[in-house]
């Protein structure tokens, strides 16, 4: 069974949410004996998420089934999900009851969700064909990552070994599950039979907080975003006795605030454990030991077990050479199958054999560690000198006290910062870093940078 449910002890809990529901691995394999009558073909559900039980529950009946979801958020826009239907022609929706419609035909209800006939036939599926998942960065793009069985099961064992999982532990999962750290979040841990805490709140909600501190969480994950919020927060200063562990993924820390929860964990007792990984590599693809998380401040570490990292140049040859930048190339079980952006390419096989071209550019050291210098994409060319976006937005927050997103063309850097003072500084600031002329650079307000629920920045909304 998926994640080895059903080996797990029945009574114990398996999630908790801030609702107050709750259910145990036997409920779990109850319910998806539930789904099963219901669901009787093999064929693509929708699931409308909002990190309850009932979402989580939908998604791990349909995974038992062999019924393949299309991971989503609740609050998604109703015409990019209606645009999502019609292309891909999902069979079932699993949804809130609250979203219910009059006109729609409701198979079962559980947890606060139902279980809704669309009445479309759906297209042929791929036989190991899991699940879908938006992109990182999209927001309702028909743009799909195909993941394979094999993808999501060593996924979950390889976190489950090198965070050295076990039953007592209680993560705090905030992300959406819909995204793919959180979701691998869940995965992992309930593969090792843990009791996961779901919220759909944030850190600057009150009752996240109380939530948090009833359930005795032992672990939190997220994105540079998020511990950019808890440094704000005060977080290193909280009691809090029962936390065992800080990890990170989804982007780059800054060096600032990377040595800050290194530091934090090593004064503390605790482990914070750096983690590299994109959805096309069905979440983490490298992580970096807690014990070396001083002495590499910066790094994402190394390949995950099972998994092998390595860097080529533009020419597709490897780079053997410490400090020499090129793109990252992943290889390991957890790679996807490749793309889908309609319904007949439910019907794709393995288009990727194992092996991911990052599009990140990385070099590593003297002891084969590596560090992310940005995405290839990310580089503008200004004034004849080759620019990346990313350090720039590095070297702005490093020096500024600001909110930063850097985009532009060939003619022209924009910065985006959310304040409305200090903008000639910041123009001022980056062209001596950079030694370009600031008349390459346009500094513009913004009063919030537009981010996805997982809190990156959405770039393509400031272009």
């Amino acid at each position: 069974m998926f994640l080895d449910i059903d080996k797990k002890e029945r009574a114990h809990i398996a999630m908790i949410d801030d609702l107050g529901q709750r259910a145990t691995y036997g409920d779990i394999v109850d319910f998806a004996d539930v789904i099963c009558k219901a669901i009787a073909q093999r064929t693509v559900i929708f699931i409308l998420n909002s990190n309850c039980v009932g979402s989580a529950m939908g998604y791990l009946g349909s995974m038992i089934n062999r019924v393949v979801p299309l991971m989503l958020a609740a609050s998604m826009d109703a015409e990019l999900l209606a645009e999502l239907i019609q292309l891909y022609q999902p069979q079932y929706l699993w949804k809130p009851i609250a979203m219910l419609k009059v006109d729609e035909t409701v198979l079962l209800e559980a947890y606060d969700y139902a279980l809704v006939a669309t009445g479309r036939t759906g297209y042929p599926l791929y036989e190991d064909l899991s699940l879908l998942l938006t992109t990182s960065g999209s927001t309702g793009s028909p743009k799909l990552v195909r993941h394979s069985y094999e993808n999501l099961e060593a996924q979950a064992r390889n976190i489950s070994a090198f965070f050295e999982l076990d039953g007592t532990e209680r993560p705090m999962v905030d992300l959406p599950i819909n995204y793919t750290m959180g979701l691998s979040v869940l995965n992992s841990h309930l593969y090792a039979g843990a009791t996961v805490l779901l919220t759909s709140m944030n850190a600057l909600h009150p009752k996240y907080w109380e939530f948090l501190k009833a359930q005795e969480v032992t672990s939190l994950t997220n994105v540079p975003y998020y511990y950019e919020i808890l440094k704000k927060l005060r977080f290193f200063r909280m009691n809090l006795p029962s936390l065992r562990m800080i990890s990170q993924g989804g982007g780059k820390l800054s060096d600032e605030l990377y040595r800050e929860c290194a530091e934090y964990a090593h004064n503390t007792g605790r482990k914070f454990i750096p983690t590299y990984g994109q959805t096309e590599g069905s979440a983490r693809m490298a992580y970096l030991p807690a014990e070396l998380a001083l002495e590499k401040c910066g790094s994402i570490g190394k390949a995950i077990p099972n998994g092998k990292l390595y860097l080529v140049d533009e020419a597709g040859n490897p780079i053997t050479t410490p400090g020499v930048i090129g793109e990252m190339v992943y290889e390991g079980p957890n790679v996807t199958l490749g793309y889908a952006q309609r319904g007949e390419d439910l019907l794709l096989g393995d288009e990727r054999q194992g092996i991911l071209y990052t599009g990140d550019l990385v070099r590593t050291d003297e002891d084969g560690f590596f560090y992310i210098v940005g995405r290839k994409k990310r580089f503008l060319k200004l004034w004849g000198y080759r620019v990346g976006l990313d350090e720039c937005e590095n070297i702005i927050k490093s020096a500024f006290d600001v909110e930063c997103a850097c985009v532009g063309d060939d003619t022209c850097m924009r910065i985006y910062v959310n304040t409305e003072t200090a903008h000639d500084e910041i123009k001022r600031y980056i062209a001596d870093k950079t030694n370009i002329n600031s008349a390459a650079f346009q500094v513009c307000y913004v009063e919030q940078l537009p981010r996805n629920e997982a809190g990156k920045i959405l770039y393509s909304k400031l272009q």
